[in-house]
């Protein structure tokens, strides 16, 4: 807590304070009525805090002597001169010292009233005096635990040395003008493996399971119509959503108009590519025009934003068919939002988590070819794994965010989420490229992942790497090696969490000023992050990112092969490779027995998978060498059984297993 807990007595003589005394002399009357025995400390941690904001304000309200101008100066009493205010902070510093000694034996600091109310203060010249006293202590509880270690960190990394000589930060100003001028310039296209002969399936299951390219391949030969091809998947769907809680909106009347559009340029001879007439869901955070864009979120469940986002223009140049919007966790955080909490299609017990829930879940379960997802950190990653698909994380920049909801600008990511890495690298073709209207895209720059030679990269593992990937990718020529990377930041995951919360709650500062994140699914998610991120300094959110500057640094220097193989939910990667701008693609290598499996067996499993890193721009190896690994294995075709359990599977309702929400903060 801050150190002063003020009695009713002293409130009283507070109100009745005039009104107009200046700051510091406000403040002089309370460190003379400390003397007393009505005012008491805390805790020891919080007294740098309390001394810092309480200077901070003595400073600010003081006027600087040296600032003069032609006009009279605004008279002031004596005690706002600085010598006065030089001695008023040693009188404070020294009664914090007095204070500390006498105040084990006091009774009065159960008073709700008294322990708040300084920290009010310190809120309210924030001008964040809208937190109730039950967030203030938990608010004041995490800066001691938590953004204090992580400041006292970043400084010790980059601020020892005065003039900013070193590590820039890497949110850099672009002072081009004309960054709206360029419009979106092709980029060199893929070259796509011809599959030829592939027939259609009887059973709209094996349909359901076929790849894009095989399903581009049935559409291009008329096997089947888009228009048949969205119906069954809509079919699947419905079908299956009140089990996994997977979609929030169904498309029906756009998916059947583009899918007739699709069929009836193919009649006329024009076909778009393996996309064409292609099912798909978009994860709820991208804008599409009447319907509506929830966000997963209670606060937002009936916003319509009229905006064609930039990746659904992409897609549906490329004449694929929208089907439905699906999960987003709320305000793209895990995968509660408020329809419910999305479940994993290998073992409905649990849940998917991450905040691309939907698109992760529906891909597995055959309900959609492909969606799009995002990550800010982990919400790709984390919910590819977990519900067994593979999905990519492209390079920071590579797909254009117009439309969609941001977290932070300088690590939200759009992706794929596919049954194979072939899969991976049609849709990212498609969506690749400049965004006129998003700073931060760029035209892609990657060679094509189907024409990459691996038996000419040198390929590291690190000691999680699935070794399953690591023998089939040496099987096919890669040079594996041995590899770590080596970094001295100790800090990754303060700064990845300072750089995020910051972000997000400067794009929803109204949302916690107006109260609406009282309301908001799982408080120990959003609410908790927002309000400890209120009070991080401006300096130390800037040190933050100097600290990132230097990870990169260090990371660039130490990645020495073309591709490295690890664990893609270890949390110290996820925050890694978010701060860095690492491409990775998610591969399912395996499945393991569920924990508790009833004793008369089940069909569902727990999945395993692997990351393929690779540096930044630097995608298609990291496409290259999954696919490479798929063409020889085949986990990436299993089906999930969802709610086909076994004849003596019975889940409860409500499930025995609790799966808690993932804190990111930990």
């Amino acid at each position: 807590m801050f150190p002063w807990r003020v009695s009713e007595t002293e409130l009283e003589k507070e109100e009745a304070m005039p009104k107009n005394k200046c700051l510091v002399q406000a403040a002089v009357e309370l460190t003379r009525a400390a003397s007393g025995d009505t005012h008491h400390f805390s805790s020891v941690a919080s007294i740098p805090i309390s001394f810092f904001y309480v200077s901070a304000v003595l400073f600010l309200a003081l006027p600087n002597p040296s600032h003069s101008s032609s006009s009279a100066p605004t008279p002031h009493p004596p005690f706002c001169s600085n010598t006065y205010m030089v001695s008023t902070l040693k009188r404070i510093g020294k009664m914090l010292c007095e204070k500390l000694q006498g105040s084990k034996n006091q009774s009065q600091f159960a008073e709700k009233i008294n322990e708040v109310s300084c920290q009010r203060c310190v809120f309210g010249l924030l001008d964040a005096n809208f937190f109730h006293d039950k967030q203030i202590e938990e608010i004041d509880k995490g800066v001691s635990e938590f953004n204090i270690p992580i400041i006292t960190a970043n400084r010790k990394l980059v601020a020892s040395e005065n003039g900013g000589l070193h590590y820039p930060s890497p949110l850099v100003f672009n002072a081009d003008w004309h960054h709206h001028r360029p419009v979106y310039s092709e980029n060199k296209r893929f070259n796509y493996p011809s599959i030829s002969g592939r027939q259609r399936p009887e059973s709209e299951e094996d349909i359901a399971f076929m790849s894009v390219l095989e399903l581009g391949e049935l559409i291009k030969t008329k096997q089947i119509t888009s228009q048949e091809l969205t119906r069954i998947f809509l079919r699947r769907l419905k079908k299956y959503n009140p089990i996994l809680e997977s979609v929030i909106t169904y498309t029906d009347e756009l998916a059947h108009k583009q899918a007739k559009e699709a069929d009836e340029l193919l009649s006329q001879g024009v076909y778009l590519g393996p996309l064409h007439g292609i099912p798909y869901g978009l994860k709820d955070i991208i804008a599409v025009p009447e319907y509506k864009t929830t966000w997963g979120s209670r606060s937002f469940k009936n916003q319509f934003i009229d905006q064609e986002a930039w990746v659904y223009k992409r897609l549906k140049s490329a004449g694929a068919v929208l089907v439905a919007k699906l999960v987003s966790g709320s305000l793209a955080y895990d995968d509660i939002w408020f329809g419910g909490r999305t479940r994993n299609p290998w073992n409905i017990e649990e849940f998917s988590t991450g905040s691309s829930a939907g698109p992760a879940a529906s891909t597995s379960a055959g309900m959609v070819p492909f969606a799009i997802g995002s990550e800010t950190a982990g919400s790709i990653t984390y919910p590819a794994a977990r519900c067994g698909v593979t999905a990519l994380r492209p390079t920071f920049g590579t797909v254009g965010r117009t439309g969609v909801m941001s977290i932070s600008e300088s690590l939200d990511k759009l992706g794929p989420f596919c049954r194979s890495a072939s899969d991976c690298a049609v849709v990212l073709d498609a969506i690749r490229g400049r965004d006129p209207d998003d700073l931060s895209s760029k035209d892609s720059s990657l060679d094509d992942p189907f024409q990459v030679d691996i038996t000419k990269l040198i390929v590291g593992y690190l000691d999680d790497a699935e070794m399953e990937v690591v023998d089939v990718l040496a099987s096919k020529g890669a040079k594996m090696v041995p590899f770590k990377l080596n970094y001295t930041v100790d800090s990754v995951q303060g700064i990845l969490n300072f750089t995020m919360d910051v972000d997000m709650l400067a794009h929803f500062d109204e949302w916690q000023r107006s109260g609406q994140d009282n309301v908001y699914e799982a408080q120990e998610q959003w609410p908790t992050e927002l309000r400890r991120a209120r009070i991080i300094p401006a300096v130390d959110y800037i040190q933050a990112q100097r600290a990132r500057g230097r990870l990169i640094k260090e990371i660039r220097e130490s990645l020495t092969v073309d591709a490295f193989i690890g664990n893609a939910t270890d949390w110290e990667k996820v925050c890694l490779g978010n701060l860095v701008g690492l491409p990775v693609i998610v591969v399912p290598t395996g499945f393991t027995n569920i924990p508790d499996p009833p004793p008369s067996g089940t069909r569902r499993r727990t999945t395993v998978s692997t990351g393929i890193y690779a540096p930044p721009n630097r995608d298609h190896i990291a496409l290259a060498l999954a696919m490479a690994y798929q063409e020889v294995t085949n986990h990436h075709e299993q089906r999930p059984p969802i709610n086909d359990l076994g004849p003596n599977d019975k889940i409860p309702n409500p499930p025995n297993a609790i799966y808690p929400a993932r804190v990111l903060r930990r």
